[in-house]
């Protein structure tokens, strides 16, 4: 998955006849970065992804999945094992379930933070954000307010 992220990001870029700096500057990114992505040398970070998926006018899934399917999507367990998890140097992995669906109107995710490692900084984006704890307890913040969540404990909010 991880390699293909990057194939699929210079792909969409060379259709637009758009260089790495043009995204690397749309994005405030360096080409330096956006040229390891594309090798696949480096995986983004959801925030990264967001960020290029915004700059070439596609959705998040368009980056995660050559497949399109308009219609149901079922997710076995077995295939968000961590296995199948994409790995980032931010301290967590993802899956982005339904990302070969086309047009979706929103993109869930799960997220496994490795508990103290996570690097996070402020976010923000159109659209909203919907957090469930699985296992454990994090903090999350949002705005000028800092929130302690449990397992089961769940928060929504306009990012």
């Amino acid at each position: 998955m991880e390699a293909g992220i990057g194939r699929r990001i210079r792909k969409s870029r060379r259709l637009q006849n758009r260089t790495l700096q043009d995204i690397a500057d749309v994005c405030g990114f360096t080409k330096s970065l956006l040229c390891k992505i594309e090798a696949g040398k480096t995986i983004p970070p959801v925030s990264t992804l967001s960020k290029i998926a915004s700059a070439l006018g596609v959705q998040v899934a368009n980056l995660l999945s050559d497949e399109g399917n308009a219609g149901n999507v079922f997710t076995p367990a077995s295939k968000t094992a961590q296995k199948s998890m994409t790995m980032t140097d931010k301290g967590y992995s993802f899956f982005a379930f339904a990302s070969e669906k086309q047009g979706k109107i929103m993109q869930p995710y799960l997220f496994v933070a490795e508990k103290g490692k996570v690097k996070s900084k402020p976010l923000s984006h159109p659209g909203e954000e919907f957090v469930y704890v699985l296992e454990g307890s994090m903090k999350y913040r949002v705005g000028a307010v800092e929130y302690t969540l449990a397992r089961g404990d769940s928060l929504y909010f306009d990012s």
